[in-house]
């Protein structure tokens, strides 16, 4: 298993241009293209620091997860996410060695990426994301 890094620390926000002022506003640091991710019921704004990301998750549909998540915890960090090498041999692996996953199979995230996700459960309380770039 290759871990390469974080990713990003994914965070719940009702509105991702009111977050944006914040992140960008009050701490200058730019923001990327904003984007639509039909699978996650989200839209996503990245704003890069250094190899990493900070990126707002703007729902799209009250049933999404983030809605839910902002229902439930109110905005803020909801994710964070581990840049890995092969997705498909990560999650082998945790199979393996008995970690529950929310995802057995990756699915499609923002920018082209493959994402999984590991339950909560399994990591002290911390939605945990599996990223794999595309290249």
């Amino acid at each position: 298993m290759k871990i390469l890094g974080i990713d990003h620390i994914g965070i719940a926000a009702r509105s991702a241009d009111k977050a944006a002022s914040f992140w960008n506003g009050a701490l200058g640091l730019h923001g990327g293209e904003k984007e639509q991710v039909a699978e996650q019921k989200v839209t996503t704004l990245p704003f890069h620091v250094g190899e990493s990301a900070l990126e707002v998750l703007e729902p799209t549909d009250p049933a999404s997860a983030v809605a839910r998540f902002i229902e439930s915890r109110g905005e803020g960090i909801q994710h964070i996410a581990l840049r890995v090498e092969n997705i498909d041999e990560v999650l082998a692996e945790l199979r393996e060695r008995g970690v529950q996953l929310i995802d057995s199979q990756p699915r499609t995230g923002a920018g082209g990426t493959r994402i999984a996700f590991v339950h909560p459960k399994a990591t002290y309380g911390v939605l945990l994301e599996l990223v794999e770039r595309p290249g």
